[in-house]
């Protein structure tokens, strides 16, 4: 028991040496007591479930694009029999005949029941990163809170458009053109160069978006510096996990099992580690110096006045004794007197 008290105080001495690292400890504790993996396991059901309805929304899109373009509903289908001979190929025909005949239809409903399932992940999105904050914060009525979650969910609409035309403009090719105009493309560590930059793109862009949630998601006010801070964080943790996803997938894919499951089960699993990191990196701002606040000391309790009663005098029982001494001691005198 000495030996693990002194391990745990050297090693206490140690994190408290080191500011980064002291931190590092915090945010964990409080990712930890906060229910963290809970609360990204959670997130994950509601992500995934609100992708049936944009998948509605999706085919609907592809309807109208098809109708537009008979040529191209004539060469689907040829590549559906070609592909799948048979009756199951005349089916999947027939199912494309319906669903371009109910484009509007599928349409409408993906979109209201889209609008719903958005609102929902949107909310619970935000209350798991709220809880990071361990704040009792007094909530809003219901119809604020639903304005409040619009606006929000909006805005990650918009962070979303832009991460996405970051990363488009860094692999679309475009440091390649700046170096061909520069007529630097020949050179040695080209390929190189626009390796670092697309990168450093991606990161930007990831930046960003983790920015932006970790900033404006919380129902707490958040500072702009904090939150760029715990992005910056995010950001790594996230690109990091990207690489190490992408070989993963190219491993599981290959076996039969993982090209018929692999795609939900990859969903599923790039959801929840995202989702993780971006409340570790809520739970890193929380936890910084410019965040913490002092803890809340809780009202004593309310003081209760009982009076003591001291009873002065003989007691009902000592009151007994005594008269029955009494009552012996006088029966024997009586009884002496009558001797004499």
């Amino acid at each position: 028991m000495q030996l693990i008290d002194n391990i745990s105080a050297t090693v206490e001495k140690h994190i408290g040496r080191r500011p980064w690292l002291d931190h590092l400890v915090r945010a964990g504790g409080r990712f930890q007591s906060q229910r963290g993996d809970f609360y990204a396991a959670g997130i994950t059901y509601f992500t995934v479930l609100s992708l049936f309805p944009l998948l509605m929304v999706a085919f609907s899109v592809a309807g109208f694009i098809l109708a537009g373009h008979p040529e191209l509903l004539t060469e689907l289908q040829a590549k559906v029999i070609e592909n799948i001979p048979g009756s199951f190929g005349t089916q999947i025909n027939d199912l494309i005949d319906q669903a371009m005949n109910s484009r509007g239809t599928v349409g409408i409903i993906g979109l209201l029941v889209g609008f719903y399932t958005g609102l929902g992940w949107i909310a619970n999105l935000r209350a798991a990163l709220t809880e990071q904050w361990a704040s009792q914060s007094p909530e809003k009525p219901w119809w604020q809170a639903k304005l409040s979650d619009l606006g929000a969910l909006i805005g990650l609409g918009l962070a979303f458009v832009v991460s996405l035309g970051l990363s488009a403009v860094g692999a679309s090719g475009l440091g390649k053109r700046v170096l061909e105009l520069l007529g630097t493309d020949h050179l040695p560590g080209a390929s190189l160069v626009l390796r670092l930059v697309s990168i450093a793109v991606a990161f930007l862009a990831s930046w960003a978006v983790f920015a932006w949630m970790i900033a404006r998601l919380p129902r707490e006010p958040v500072s702009l510096r904090s939150a760029a801070r715990a992005a910056v964080l995010g950001a790594v943790g996230f690109e990091i996990f990207k690489i190490i996803g992408a070989i993963y997938l190219r491993m599981v894919l290959s076996s039969p099992a993982g090209a018929t499951f692999g795609s939900i089960i990859g969903l599923m699993v790039f959801s929840y580690m995202t989702y993780r990191i971006l409340l570790f990196a809520t739970a890193w701002a929380a936890t910084s110096s410019d965040n913490e606040h002092a803890a809340a000391i809780p009202p004593p309790d309310a003081v209760v006045i009982r009076p003591r009663v001291v009873e002065h005098g003989m007691s009902t029982g000592a009151g007994a004794a005594y008269f029955g001494a009494g009552a012996v001691a006088a029966l024997a005198l009586i009884l002496v007197g009558k001797r004499r």
